[in-house]
C-alpha cells in the first residue's frame, strides 16, 4: 500500500471523529484548548486501534469483528441521548460538558472501533504499521481539530439546537455502524 492510498484511508477513518468532533464543537464552543485535546483524544485512539488490530491480527478479530459494530452502537447512542435530552432541558450538555476523560475516552474508543478492522488488514498487507499508524494518527488529530473549531462556529449560531443537532449525528453514526 503506497503513501497516498494511506493518506486516503486515514482520512475515510478519520471521519466519524471529525463528526463527532463538529459536534463537540457545537455543543462547546471553541477556545484554543478544546480542538488540540479532542484532536489528541480521536488521533491518539485512531493511531493506537490500528497497532492493536495489527498486532491481534486473525486471533482476537475472530471474537470481537461479530459484535464490535454494537459496542460503538451502543456508546454513541447512550451518549447522543444524553446530548439530545441536555439539549431539550436547555441546561449544561453532561455528553460533552468537559473534555475530560470520563466524556472523551468513550467517544475516542466508539469512533475507533472501525481502525482496529483495518489494522487487521493491514497486517495481511505487510504494512508498516509505526508510518500507517502515524500517519492515521496525525491525519485524524487535524480533522478533529478543525472540526471543532468549524462546529464551534455553528454552534454559536444554533444555540441549544446544537446539543440536539450533535446527539443526532452520534446517533446516526452509530446506526451507520450495525447498517454497514
Amino acid at each position: 500500500m503506497g503513501f497516498w492510498e494511506m493518506v486516503v484511508l486515514a482520512l475515510g477513518l478519520s471521519m466519524d471523529a471529525a463528526a463527532v468532533a463538529a459536534g463537540i464543537g457545537m455543543t462547546m464552543g471553541g477556545g484554543a484548548k478544546k480542538p488540540l485535546v479532542v484532536g489528541a483524544y480521536f488521533g491518539a485512539f485512531q493511531g493506537l486501534m490500528p497497532v492493536l488490530g495489527y498486532f491481534a491480527a486473525i486471533g482476537l478479530a475472530a471474537r470481537v469483528a461479530g459484535f464490535a459494530h454494537w459496542i460503538a452502537f451502543a456508546l454513541l447512542a447512550i451518549l447522543g441521548a444524553r446530548m439530545i435530552s441536555g439539549g431539550i432541558k436547555g441546561g449544561e450538555n453532561p455528553a460533552t460538558a468537559s473534555l475530560s476523560p470520563r466524556n472523551m475516552l468513550p467517544l475516542a474508543v466508539a469512533t475507533s472501533i472501525d481502525a482496529l478492522a483495518v489494522g487487521i488488514t493491514l497486517a495481511f498487507l505487510q504494512v508498516n504499521i509505526a508510518a500507517a499508524a502515524g500517519l492515521i494518527a496525525g491525519i485524524t488529530f487535524a480533522i478533529s481539530a478543525l472540526a471543532v473549531i468549524l462546529g464551534a462556529a455553528v454552534g454559536a449560531k444554533l444555540k441549544s439546537k446544537a446539543a440536539i443537532a450533535g446527539g443526532i449525528i452520534l446517533i446516526v453514526i452509530g446506526l451507520r455502524m450495525i447498517i454497514a
